[in-house]
């Protein structure tokens, strides 16, 4: 076999060396490919040879190709999503927004390290577009969620032989960054018993005290706005969490909980059961009076015109409730955490508090959900007052 390296001559008598090698089969097509390289030297072109050859028999060459970022995206989401829930793909191509603005237009395969690293360092001061304050920076959880979306695509990319390696897989959030969004969480801190009281007792007349008491009954949001009068038994003094109502990308969706554990029977407090009775005799009073332009839709949380309500709206009615009471304003995702704490530090058993929140890993519940503060920890205190006598 001949020297595999030619030396060409330009039209200006410049002298290049030139060579053309087999790289295998289109796996589309099946045709055979070949790749046309030059350089400056014969030395260049002998090594670059070499190596081609040898990464084409292992296996490992990777064909230059001009897929940009977003279009690797495109194909990666549309697999990657297949047999997700609409929520589920809305957040993961939500997470990819940044890569796309920043990377979208350049070759998958001329993205390097640096690419990635500037990526991270410009979503934590300047990524926003909605949420919040426009061109502030994206959350560290945000950050994170969005490098690990770039990586897995980045990894069925390997796997296809469209890169030569992962150029996100050692990227990471940096220290200062991960330690002030650890001391923002730790200041995010739920009602203590005494406001939960402070602000039920300002509510106790308004027309949305049972849907507040459903969220400080441990339900979220999706479910507050998900029940139904069918899934609530005031005989026997139970509801059923059987649907959740969200927003995805504006529409409403209504779906079951994400989990088996999430579908579950909860028996209703005192209060809650007679807040639930006064407010459907209220709502009966409504329907009266609204006549025929009452929409009847079965759901708990409706407007005076039986209009169900949206997750954006419940939490904005409670914002506003907080305000007119005066007390400390926090998520209204917060009463859930509020609700567990309370009863696990009350005696709750682990098993019974996971079963109430709809988890199925007890130690997910005590790490999330759980925040003993200075009033819990005094009946340690006083406890340990015997010991030490």
């Amino acid at each position: 076999m001949g020297d595999p390296i030619k030396k060409i001559e330009l039209k200006d008598g410049t002298t290049r060396y030139r060579f053309v090698i087999d790289i295998g089969r289109d796996p589309v097509t099946g045709k055979r490919r070949q790749l046309t390289k030059t350089y400056d030297t014969k030395k260049e072109a002998r090594a670059e040879y070499a190596k081609i050859k040898h990464q084409t028999d292992e296996g490992t060459f990777v064909v230059p190709d001009k897929t940009t970022v977003s279009d690797w995206l495109d194909t990666w989401l549309k697999s990657t999503t297949v047999d997700v829930e609409k929520a589920t793909a809305a957040n993961y191509a939500d997470a990819l927004l940044p890569i796309r603005e920043r990377l979208g237009g350049k070759r998958l395969q001329a993205v390097t390290e640096e690419d990635v690293d500037d990526l991270v360092s410009w979503t934590l001061t300047s990524g926003r577009k909605r949420g919040g304050k426009v061109g502030s920076g994206l959350g560290v959880r945000s950050v994170q969620l969005t490098l690990g979306r770039f990586r897995s695509s980045l990894n069925v990319a390997l796997r296809r032989r469209l890169v030569v390696r992962n150029v996100a897989q050692y990227t990471q959030i940096p220290r200062e960054a991960r330690r002030k969004a650890a001391a923002a969480a730790a200041q995010r801190v739920p009602w203590s018993e005494t406001e939960v009281r402070e602000f039920l007792a300002s509510i106790r007349d308004h027309r949305l005290h049972a849907p507040v008491l459903l969220a400080l009954i441990g339900m979220r949001p999706a479910e507050v706005c998900g029940l139904r009068w069918s899934a609530v038994d005031l005989e026997a003094g139970t509801l059923s969490v059987e649907l959740t109502r969200t927003l995805v990308e504006g529409e409403v969706e209504e779906k079951g909980p994400k989990s088996e554990k999430g579908k579950r029977k909860l028996p209703l407090p005192k209060p809650l059961h007679a807040a639930l009775k006064a407010f459907k005799a209220r709502q009966a009073a409504e329907v009266i009076k609204a006549g025929e332009l009452y929409e009847r839709s079965g759901f708990v949380l409706v407007d005076e015109l039986g209009r169900p309500w949206k997750t954006d709206r419940l939490r904005r009615a409670i914002y506003k409730l907080m305000a007119e009471a005066k007390v400390r304003k926090v998520r209204p995702y917060d009463a859930r955490h509020a609700c567990l704490t309370y009863l696990a530090t009350s005696g709750g058993p682990d098993v019974i508090v996971s079963a109430w929140a709809g988890h199925a890993d007890l130690s997910f519940t005590k790490r999330v959900y759980i925040h003993p503060d200075v009033e819990h920890l005094r009946q340690a205190a006083d406890q340990l007052d015997e010991l030490l006598g």
